[in-house]
């Protein structure tokens, strides 16, 4: 089967048959200063380990379970918060965007569009995002069947942009809760497109804590363990320095401290899936 290649900056490329990439930050920007610490200090981990980079922050939560949660400091603000740390640190950058607006501002500073899950269907989103011309990575809807994804890819191409990648974060299972289908990955990857799992978003339990979202940060080792295994092009990990104190997904995301063990234990899978030297 042949392998879709798709570029991310200079020199990141996302591909099922080439080394792992890992996708991780805060999952929103809680200050100019909070970004650019986690920033640095996922690059020098990732450095040292030799993995290929992406650095991942929101500038706006739009689907926040209560309307008092910290949203974000707004798409402004973010988009130049964003601009400094992918100058300054010479890293690839992406950042969800809820609207066709959205999409055609943010490809001015980022490398990377993502269009969030419960977006996935919104075809004038869709469009707005393939005509910049960026990369756009699409998550899969928690209400989606991943051979779904199969017509999010078509509407790429009509839209003349190749440059995709396709999310696993794992489908509703009753109320409060998400199941990840490990089969879903396998069936994504026949589209020849990367395929990316999401390590911390697939632990959410949706509004579980009644005003906002719980989560199970202890089986993100365990779940990334299983995708790795299955040969994708990435992994997404929110990332956090006090998770206990994130002002979004907190419950969900790995812990700074234990990033550079859990990036160890996923190369070395990812290479004895691959067969390769990485």
């Amino acid at each position: 089967m042949q392998n879709h290649y798709v570029k991310i900056g200079k020199n990141v490329v996302l591909s099922n048959n080439k080394p792992l990439v890992i996708v991780a930050g805060p999952c929103v920007i809680e200050s100019q200063d909070h970004a650019f610490k986690m920033a640095t200090s996922l690059k020098k981990i990732t450095s040292q380990l030799r993995v290929p980079f992406i650095f991942k922050s929101s500038y706006d939560k739009a689907n926040r379970s209560s309307v008092q949660s910290y949203r974000g400091p707004g798409i402004d603000e973010g988009l130049e918060i964003l601009a400094k740390i992918k100058k300054e640190l010479k890293i690839p950058i992406i950042t969800d965007v809820h609207s066709p607006e959205q999409a055609k501002k943010a490809a001015e500073f980022v490398d990377f569009l993502q269009v969030p899950a419960f977006l996935s269907r919104q075809t004038d989103l869709i469009k707005a995002c393939a005509v910049t011309g960026k990369p756009v990575n699409v998550k899969k809807g928690q209400f989606l069947a991943p051979e779904d994804m199969i017509n999010v890819v078509k509407k790429f191409e009509k839209f003349g942009n190749n440059q995709i990648s396709l999310t696993e974060r794992g489908a509703s299972f009753g109320y409060h809760n998400l199941v990840v289908d490990f089969r879903g990955l396998e069936i994504m990857k026949a589209t020849s497109y990367p395929v990316i799992f999401d390590a911390t978003h697939s632990v959410q339990l949706p509004g579980g804590g009644g005003t906002y979202t719980a989560g199970n940060r202890e089986f993100i080792l365990p779940l990334s363990k299983a995708a790795v295994a299955l040969g994708i092009s990435a992994l997404l990990i929110e990332v956090h320095d006090n998770p206990d104190k994130a002002l979004s997904d907190g419950a969900n995301s790995l812990d700074l401290r234990d990033f550079k063990r859990t990036l160890k234990t996923i190369k070395a899978i990812d290479k004895v899936a691959k067969c390769s030297k990485i």
